[in-house]
């Protein structure tokens, strides 16, 4: 008998492959909108009814074209700070384009879509000229978009001389007024954001691309991929969908204006963080951002029909912000 044959092989038990504290790191955004739905649903009687869901959905769009652009552009390692100056901007350029263009009159009848287009050119070609700046002049992509933002914004306010921009056309109105099936325009699109983005990043190149750019640029780059390209079409994304919120904006009050979406870009990255996208860059995904999105609206809107106090409604988003930070650290300590 061979001394092999004598000794006795123990194997330890299996862990699980993954523990309670990794599944609510990575889910925590899950039991969060679904606790806070079911009690708010419970503390209002007009909360969880078919017309206050679509309102919610409506408000969200916003914000959510915006928090899906800036995901795919922090998954890529970017950060965008230009997005409420590209929603400003786009708004204005689409205002005068169908103003001006209504006043001549073989135009006229074309007028209202042109200035859609327009306008979500402008944001989408500002977009790409942020991502030269951070990939061919090598900017850092907080000083580089924090900078194009206030140009841009500056840029708008010498457009409209400080004056809104009226329009007067109502088939302007209809990208976000109009409804189908009795649910409006804008829910479609952000939603339909979100599902192409998606599949965008887990089923094409592309997207695979997009991680690897921002999870280790480096190795990506020694694996032949093209970084700076990669990275700059990302933010071009990013205008596209800061220049496509401006519109709708625009479209819904008739009336670009310089000052329009102040902040917003601050409210789309926390709804992105609060998603449990990690802002080191490599990880993320549009549905995540998506709950974080809706999150953020529920707080707003639910607890308005409980009338609880504004003050309290900030200090809530804030904190939840926070504990958002936190568990992206404790993930990347390994916790």
């Amino acid at each position: 008998m061979t001394t092999a044959d004598n000794v006795q092989v123990t194997t330890a038990p299996a862990k699980p492959s993954r523990s309670v504290s990794k599944l609510l790191l990575d889910y925590g955004i899950v039991i969060a909108f679904a606790v806070l739905f079911i009690v708010l649903s419970f503390e209002s009687d007009v909360f969880f009814t078919v017309r206050n869901q679509l309102n919610i959905l409506d408000q969200a769009q916003q914000i959510g074209l915006m928090a899906i652009a800036a995901t795919v552009v922090i998954i890529a390692g970017g950060f965008d700070l230009s997005m409420g100056a590209i929603f400003a901007m786009s708004g204005v350029v689409a205002a005068f384009v169908a103003r001006d263009l209504g006043e001549v009159e073989s135009f006229a009848a074309v007028a209202p879509y042109a200035g859609w287009i327009a306008g979500i050119i402008v944001g989408t070609l500002i977009g790409l000229l942020n991502g030269a700046l951070v990939t061919v002049l090598r900017i850092n992509t907080f000083v580089a978009t924090l900078a194009s933002g206030i140009v841009i914004r500056g840029m708008a306010l010498i457009l409209t001389q400080a004056e809104q921009i009226r329009v007067s056309d109502r088939t302007f109105q209809s990208l976000a007024r109009g409804e189908i099936g009795g649910v409006r325009n804008t829910i479609f699109i952000w939603l339909g954001f979100a599902l192409l983005m998606t599949f965008v990043l887990t089923r094409t190149r592309f997207g695979r691309y997009v991680f690897a750019a921002g999870d280790n640029p480096e190795a990506a780059r020694l694996s032949g991929i093209n970084v700076n390209l990669i990275r700059t079409l990302t933010f071009g994304i990013s205008g596209f969908a800061a220049g496509l919120s401006g519109v709708i904006f625009t479209s819904k009050f008739l009336l670009g204006q310089n000052d329009a979406g102040q902040g917003t870009e601050l409210i789309a990255i926390a709804s992105v963080v609060i998603g449990g996208t990690s802002i080191m860059g490599g990880e993320g995904a549009v549905w995540r951002t998506v709950l974080g999105v809706l999150l953020l609206r529920l707080i707003e809107n639910g607890f308005n029909l409980i009338n609880v106090d504004t003050f309290y409604q900030d200090v809530f988003q804030g904190l939840i912000i926070l504990f958002a930070v936190a568990l992206d650290a404790m993930r990347h300590r390994g916790t």
